[in-house]
């Protein structure tokens, strides 16, 4: 089969591809119309978060049979559109989440000591010393708002930090604690009151855009952080400059945001944001892990056998 992969990606996808027979070519950077004038000469394409598979891409996409995401995200997918193309749309979960909780947790240490402030000032030849006591988060509550492979991760790791858990999912909003005893809220209050630090892990749908609103930060403790490594468009990005600004949340750490890259920096550029361009996932080992799956799922789609993590 012909496989396209349209983002980069490890070079073990491609070659795991062709050792199992088939014709893969990688091509990184193509514009929408470029993808467009050549997507029909594909059975299948693998993409990761810059390449957008939109209804008039596949309409164009005669000979499409799978889209594979190496990676968990697929809201740069129209699964409706796919699905009513015969496209089989599937991605790859837990293949980066320890990347992503390693990733919240780095960031909560860099506001929790400003990190990023002592780094650039020294950099600039100041001596700030007075200025950047920080606070320690063993002690401190950390919320979840989601509970998926990630926040889990993540759960242990702070627990293990001496940090205190909760988490509230609307998918479940139940109480219950789970086998690694991380305590589930039926009440998204109860995390949201409780937290030190707020770490998004919501997948982002029709119902969880701006999910975050100025109501939830609202009801934040004063003094809180905002974590968000999860996607961009679930946390209200002018509410929370607005919290930030009025000195009621302490500081922000966001890895994604509403337009990537971002269109307006003024919250990129708040003196209590920290901020990296959406590379969580992006581990040397993650994206091995990730490309060896999906190549591996393909190989098993076409060859007829069990369609592994399909999401439409």
């Amino acid at each position: 089969m012909n496989i396209l992969i349209s983002d980069k990606s490890s070079p073990r996808c491609a070659e795991i591809l062709r050792q199992a027979g088939h014709q893969v070519d990688e091509k990184n950077g193509l514009s929408p119309d470029e993808l467009k004038n050549i997507i029909g000469e594909y059975h299948g394409l693998i993409i990761r978060s810059a390449t957008r598979v939109t209804a008039e891409l596949l309409q164009a996409a005669g000979n499409l049979k799978v889209v594979g995401r190496a990676g968990t995200g697929v809201d740069n997918v129209d699964l409706a559109a796919a699905s009513a193309a015969g496209v089989v749309v599937m991605n790859t979960p837990g293949g980066n989440s320890n990347a992503v909780a390693e990733m919240v947790l780095g960031h909560m240490l860099m506001l929790a000591r400003h990190l990023a402030r002592a780094n650039q000032s020294l950099k600039e030849k100041k001596w700030e010393k007075k200025l950047l006591k920080g606070s320690e988060i063993e002690g401190k509550t950390l919320g979840l708002m989601g509970y998926g492979r990630v926040s889990r991760l993540l759960a242990k790791k702070a627990k293990a930090l001496g940090m205190e858990v909760f988490c509230f999912d609307p998918k479940l909003a139940k109480n219950f604690t789970d086998e690694e005893g991380l305590a589930v809220c039926a009440s998204e209050i109860d995390v949201l009151t409780r937290a030190d630090y707020l770490s998004i892990h919501l997948t982002r749908r029709t119902d969880t855009l701006n999910f975050i609103s100025k109501s939830r930060l609202d009801r934040m403790k004063k003094g809180a952080y905002l974590i968000n490594c999860a996607r961009g468009g679930i946390v209200d990005e002018t509410a929370l400059l607005e919290s930030l600004e009025n000195n009621h949340l302490a500081g922000a750490a966001l890895d994604v945001f509403e337009n990537e890259p971002p269109q307006d920096f003024r919250l990129v550029q708040h003196e209590r944001v920290v901020c990296t361009p959406h590379i969580a996932a992006s581990t040397v080992e993650a994206q091995e892990k990730v490309a060896v799956m999906v190549a591996e799922q393909f190989i098993d789609f076409f060859a007829g056998k069990t369609v592994r993590n399909q999401v439409n």
